[in-house]
């Protein structure tokens, strides 16, 4: 199967139930160092889910969804999976 730079620029993170939170996501793709640090991000509005900025730290994320943080050093970003 080909990679698109849409795959390499959200590669896919396994996750072990059907859903996660945005917050445990962040922390599991690297997206974020801690807790804490998820939490900022997302009040912030530094978080995007499907394209879309998402303040919801508590959001259910499913197989599918993308997550796209805005970063000082250019935006980073993972898909559920």
């Amino acid at each position: 199967m080909e990679q698109t730079a849409d795959d390499a620029a959200h590669p896919p993170v396994e996750i072990a139930d059907d859903v996660i939170r945005l917050g445990q996501f962040l922390k599991l793709a690297g997206l974020a160092e801690s807790g804490a640090q998820a939490r900022e991000l997302v009040a912030d509005g530094e978080v995007r889910v499907n394209g879309e900025v998402d303040s919801r730290r508590g959001r259910q994320l499913h197989r599918g969804d993308t997550v796209t943080v805005s970063h000082p050093q250019g935006p980073q970003g993972a898909t559920v999976a």
